[in-house]
């Protein structure tokens, strides 16, 4: 039986969600760059689920639609005020709050195509009240309500922080969702999928994903940039701390990627935003000490930054806390995430692999009071 270490290589079902051929990354066929710097959100949503962009009329209608199940239940946020302040990471607490709202949900166990679409908009919309809702319940404020008129990056900066945000805040926050929404069969894809392919119910496949997106090697990588941003401290320090990281053998985050030989498509993105963002607020040195970072890993170990690199500037400079890096990749991906469990759901089988059984061989049974 052949195997390969973290099904590297490995092609494990078919979709036409998104696709990495050539290093182009595609949402349902349309480039990642012409969406990053076209599309809204929320048509990225739409795009994802439907498998085509939408027109004014039903854009207009999908913007009501999300707005309209933004409200997440009362026990729900209760709940969140219940939650000990202090070393909880939000990403435990968004994955408590997910699972918990099926508990309020009616039709959460039902099947049909009708009620996963309802489910849908309400996981996309409530993650982003849930998140919010986190970030200013355990600093003693109450969730801000979302407004009607406000896009999706606008009314989630808004609740976040009690203030609309300005066009260029809100531009770049809108393109980081957009280039976070889906990444093919990534590890807390391929964990939704894994899922429901056992006819759990959308929740369960969230739940799941949220617990893989949790891990430093996947989506919580970005936090761990801005750590190590924060830790370093100025430009004058960079190469120092790099170098002798590398010496050490210590892994830098947000460099390297699994799937592209070229580097991450997404990353020129957010390098771009995080040189405007930091600019605007006085602090260039995060970008100039993120692109002294690049620059060393790119030359000394032949590593592209990915998504998570610049990433972590974009954030920091829009004022958000560190540790909300990883829950706003889950207000983002959980788009991808359920266009992925609802294709699964489409053309479901069961997904069971086999494992090569490299332990011990022809035991023998050795009664207790034998035993050494």
């Amino acid at each position: 039986m052949s195997q390969t270490k973290g099904l590297e290589g490995v092609v494990a079902t078919t979709s036409s969600v998104s696709s990495i051929i050539d290093d182009v990354l595609t949402y349902r066929g349309y480039n990642i760059d012409d969406l990053a710097n076209y599309a809204s959100f929320e048509e990225v949503i739409y795009l994802l689920w439907n498998g085509k962009l939408p027109n004014e009329t039903e854009l207009s209608a999908f913007k009501k639609d999300l707005t309209a199940v933004s409200s997440v239940p009362d026990e729900v946020l209760n709940q969140l005020k219940t939650i000990p302040i202090g070393d909880v990471h939000p990403m435990a607490a968004l994955r408590t709050a997910v699972s918990n709202l099926a508990l309020f949900d009616d039709e959460a166990d039902q099947q049909d195509e009708e009620a996963n679409r309802r489910k849908a908009l309400k996981l996309q919309a409530q993650m982003a009240t849930i998140v919010t809702a986190f970030a200013r319940i355990r600093k003693g404020k109450e969730p801000v309500a979302p407004k009607e008129d406000l896009s999706f990056a606008g009314n989630f900066l808004y609740m976040l922080n009690g203030e609309e945000p300005d066009e260029t805040s809100e531009k770049a926050f809108n393109k980081a969702l957009v280039l976070h929404a889906d990444h093919e069969l990534n590890a807390s894809t391929f964990t939704a999928r894994v899922c429901v392919a056992t006819l759990s119910d959308i929740y369960s496949g969230v739940t799941s994903a949220i617990g893989a997106l949790k891990g430093p090697l996947h989506g919580g990588a970005n936090e761990q940039v801005m750590a190590m941003l924060s830790e370093i401290g100025s430009l004058e320090h960079a190469e120092s701390y790099i170098k002798d990281a590398l010496n050490r053998k210590v892994k830098i985050m947000g460099f390297g990627h699994r799937v592209y030989k070229n580097g991450d498509p997404r990353a020129k993105h957010l390098r771009e935003m995080s040189r405007q963002l930091t600019e605007i607020t006085g602090e260039s040195k995060w970008y100039d000490m993120s692109v002294k970072i690049d620059e060393i890993v790119t030359n000394e170990k032949g590593l592209l930054p990915n998504v998570d690199f610049y990433s972590a500037s974009v954030y920091h400079s829009l004022g958000i806390d560190h540790d909300i890096f990883t829950p706003i990749f889950a207000v983002s991906r959980v788009s991808g995430w359920i266009a992925h469990i609802l294709e699964q759901y489409e053309n479901n089988r069961l997904i069971r692999p086999r494992a090569e059984y490299v332990g011990a061989d022809k035991q023998d049974w050795i009664p207790i009071d034998e035993r050494p």
